[in-house]
């Protein structure tokens, strides 16, 4: 299984937030994305997920090419924004039973899914009353509700405690064995413990793509490239 990426560029009015990015992502692979904010991180996910398409470039998700095979791509992808939208008025389980609804899966694994991501004390609450911690926690459930060969991940750590992150960590690194896993993320610490390789991403063009062994350290590579 394979993702690749070629030549992708993509600008907003006279600001070029992508400029020929190339790269594969491959089966068993957790790679992190990295970059300072407006580097064009959030874009090139939007890109991958289906939900922009590039000026310039293509996007092959398993032998499917968006432009060519759009609803096909999408459903092999599950995607957490950033801005990790949800429907604050319905109830956790509500609306784990409604995304699973959209993807026609069998809703008998939710309880599961609730288990597996930390939710068994929070499915009968509102999602408008769950702490930030507990949203991304839904976020990242409904990313995998349809068990998804490629998961994109925005910033999937944003707003949890040191205890919810390590939770979350090895809750990827679970899933990594048969998937392709992207995500983004400030915490380098997490690239370091989960990660196999990481992709930096400075003023929208790809500057490095190493694998986690292949450096002495994330941290000073990453600020040796971005200052």
């Amino acid at each position: 299984m394979m993702i690749k990426v070629e030549n992708i560029s993509k600008s907003y009015g006279s600001q070029q937030a992508l400029s020929d990015v190339s790269f594969t992502l491959n089966r068993g692979e957790v790679v992190a994305l990295l970059g300072v904010n407006g580097a064009g991180k959030s874009t090139l996910m939007k890109i991958l997920s289906g939900i922009l398409q590039p000026d310039k470039g293509t996007v092959d998700i398993f032998g499917k090419n968006y432009t060519e095979n759009p609803l096909a791509a999408k459903k092999k992808i599950g995607y957490l924004s950033e801005d990790n939208p949800l429907y604050d008025d319905m109830y956790v389980r509500e609306y784990l039973d409604y995304v699973a609804g959209i993807y026609h899966v069998d809703k008998a694994g939710i309880p599961a899914l609730i288990e597996q991501v930390g939710l068994k004390d929070e499915y009968r609450k509102k999602i408008g009353t769950l702490s930030k911690g507990n949203r991304q926690r839904v976020g990242v459930a409904q990313a995998l509700i349809h068990n998804p060969p490629f998961l994109i991940l925005d910033e999937a750590a944003s707003g949890l405690d040191p205890n919810q992150r390590e939770s979350l960590n090895q809750l990827i690194s679970g899933q990594s064995e048969d998937k392709i896993i992207l995500l983004s993320t400030h915490i380098l610490q997490d690239v370091r413990d989960i990660c196999t390789r990481f992709i930096v991403i400075d003023k929208g063009r790809l500057v490095s793509d190493k694998q986690i062994g292949e450096v002495d350290s994330v941290e000073e590579t990453f600020f040796a490239l971005t200052k």
